[in-house]
């Protein structure tokens, strides 16, 4: 994809900032800039399944995204959707109150935890709905700890 061209429009008879985004269709990659534009978490997010058939998935359904290889799987309390984007971009368009990174690799929602054990050996396991279950990396434990626990 050719990167966007961005331009200025000086226009005294607004009241308010508008924005316009041009392009020849509506594709995930508009549907992500107007999100994150709006400042708004999205609700919705756009994602394919095995088929490649194009799903809506809702973001509150999401109960981990995790990437592999190129694509990101995002398992969900209905079934397993599939997205191009990276997991790095999701994390930073998914509401950073209800989604946290575990690992390099994992994104979780803490809605859909049931409970976490931080072992005697330092490491951190979670269980989430509809039987999961994930580990978290070392190196995320001291960030995950401060917000499983509310110590900020």
């Amino acid at each position: 994809m050719k990167k966007p061209s961005i331009r200025f429009e000086r226009d005294p008879s607004l009241s308010q900032i508008e924005v316009v985004i041009r392009a020849p269709e509506q594709d995930d990659a508009v549907i992500a800039l107007m999100e994150r534009i709006s400042g708004q978490p999205p609700d919705m997010l756009t994602a394919f399944d095995g088929d490649g058939i194009i799903v809506t998935v809702n973001a509150e359904d999401i109960i981990s995204a995790s990437a592999d290889g190129r694509l990101v799987s995002l398992v969900t309390t209905d079934g397993c959707w599939y997205t191009r984007q990276t997991l790095q971009s999701l994390e930073e368009m998914l509401d950073s109150r209800r989604f946290l990174r575990i690992s390099r690799f994992e994104i979780i929602n803490l809605r859909h935890v049931l409970r976490y054990d931080f072992t005697v050996a330092g490491t951190l396991r979670i269980e989430l709905a509809g039987g999961m279950e994930t580990w978290a990396s070392r190196r995320c434990i001291p960030a995950i700890r401060r917000r499983l626990t509310g110590k900020e």
